[in-house]
């Protein structure tokens, strides 16, 4: 008897997979870090506007539907849902940018005449928390939303919760390719071989492991970053190789180290935009998100 070969496809288990990928990549932001990037996260995301139309126009979310909002941050998602009328329940591990969300609440939570304002929940709660000791039951919202959140060592966990959550439809997004903290074009350019993460894949293969269907669009968005001095731009660009060093050999790295500083003189320029920070990349960073979504 010949042995039949073995089907990776469905025999691996994913979520083991996607331990095994976090320990060799760098250590997720904690929320110290997100308050730090709070009070500049909206000016410096501000030009995503077209991600956040295009997340809910795919999210499809019902009139009167309430909607959970996992890591939801300064409340990119959160305060459109409230100002077209759907309750909603927001949560995210920093208080820096729950803050800059309440303040932003706050100005719109002013009553109309005849208005009784938005109906919407906030609360401090991490991926890792025990959900329900917030409140946050299963079946507890219509929709469950998780944007460019993800970032937890048990994905399957965090997706197991956010379909509990859900009482008709989850939807998220996760990366297509590289990392959202990682500049391509500019890894590229200085030699590196850093691979593509497709963290997405993961996410689908779990779903479909539990005989979930979950179906997967594309988002396109781009943005530049943007710095108050070179020195910010050199550590941010710096904590790049860093990172991709991972994946590369001493002299790789070095290397990429020597081609930093004619990089930067080529591609930090002065910024025109008003309210934003003096100096950004002359070329936008491309980045592709995964809409995965699926319903109950």
């Amino acid at each position: 008897m010949t042995d039949q070969p073995r089907p990776l496809l469905t025999t691996t288990d994913w979520n083991d997979e996607w331990r095994a990928l976090q320990k060799s990549r760098a250590k997720a932001s904690d929320a110290k870090a997100w308050d730090e990037r709070a009070a500049t996260f909206p000016t410096a995301h501000g030009s995503q506007s077209g991600y956040i139309e295009r997340f809910l126009e795919l999210a499809g979310v019902r009139e009167g539907e309430t909607v959970f909002d996992m890591g939801c941050g300064t409340g990119a998602l959160a305060i459109p849902l409230v100002e077209a009328g759907h309750p909603v329940i927001a949560a995210d591990f920093s208080t820096g940018m729950l803050g800059v969300m309440m303040r932003d609440l706050a100005r719109i939570a002013e009553p109309e005449e005849g208005s009784l304002g938005p109906d919407v929940r906030v609360m401090k709660m991490s991926w890792e928390d025990d959900w329900e000791r917030f409140g946050v039951k299963p079946q507890s919202a219509d929709v469950a939303v998780a944007s460019r959140s993800i970032a937890t060592s048990d994905l399957e966990d965090a997706l197991m919760k956010l379909d509990a959550v859900a009482r008709r439809r989850v939807c998220i997004t996760l990366p297509c390719a590289s990392s959202p903290r990682i500049d391509r074009a500019f890894i590229d350019a200085v030699g590196l071989g850093r691979g593509l993460g497709r963290d997405f894949l993961y996410a689908f293969n779990i779903l479909a492991a539990r005989g979930i269907r979950p179906e997967v669009a594309y988002i396109p968005s781009k943005r530049h970053d943007t710095f108050e001095t070179i020195d910010e731009a050199r550590r941010l660009f710096g904590a790049m190789i860093e990172s991709a060093a991972r994946e590369d050999d001493d002299a790789s790295v070095e290397r990429a180290f020597d081609l930093l500083e004619p990089w930067l003189s080529e591609n930090i320029v002065p910024n025109d935009r008003d309210g934003e920070k003096p100096l950004r990349t002359k070329n936008p960073r491309n980045v592709t998100w995964a809409f995965v979504s699926w319903d109950k």
